[in-house]
């Protein structure tokens, strides 16, 4: 749950930037294609990697199915996810090459990339979470705790981790006083 934290960040700072295309603003679109970096390498890639190979996993293990119900819904939220990243990354693209239009494609996806998102941790927080604490025996829920800290420790050993957190500074900066001091 704390990497919904982190990630909610990078939501809200997605949101003030379309908001600001949307009212008309000039966003360069690097910011959106920097988010979309965030997203697949933090959300999607480290995040989503551990619910998917690891809880999810214990969890259909102990009879949970992975075809209906919870587990199938966040797995089916993920694709959705992963969808509107890459819709939002190759619009931004799009702007870069001077299409306009482009930003009408970068809005709608980064609203439904934001929206899919929020409810989606509010969901994992408060159904799946739980529910996994009360599936899983203790010995199993502390299995799945060694296998996210070992995956934590290869993305920090890699570097992994002070390159997202820097990127959510990068973004978070945009919107700050000192944003003219980024290379945007």
């Amino acid at each position: 749950m704390q990497e919904h934290r982190l990630i909610e960040q990078v939501l809200d700072c997605l949101e003030a930037a379309a908001g600001r295309l949307e009212d008309g603003e000039e966003i360069n679109p690097d910011f959106f294609i920097d988010a979309a970096e965030f997203v697949a390498g933090f959300a999607d890639g480290s995040h989503h990697r551990k619910e998917e190979d690891i809880l999810f996993v214990a969890m259909t293990a102990k009879d949970m199915p992975a075809d209906s119900g919870p587990v199938a819904v966040m797995l089916l939220e993920h694709e959705e996810g992963r969808r509107l990243t890459a819709g939002f990354r190759a619009a931004a693209e799009q702007m870069k090459t001077g299409d306009t239009g482009a930003s009408v494609d970068v809005i709608r996806n980064v609203f439904d990339y934001i929206n899919l998102l929020r409810e989606h941790i509010v969901k994992e927080d408060n159904v799946l979470f739980p529910m996994a604490d009360q599936v899983l025996a203790a010995d199993e829920m502390q299995q799945v705790s060694r296998e996210f800290e070992r995956i934590l420790a290869e993305d920090e050993k890699s570097g992994e981790c002070a390159r997202y957190q820097a990127l959510v500074a990068k973004l978070k900066c945009y919107f700050a006083a000192e944003a003219a001091t980024v290379s945007y």
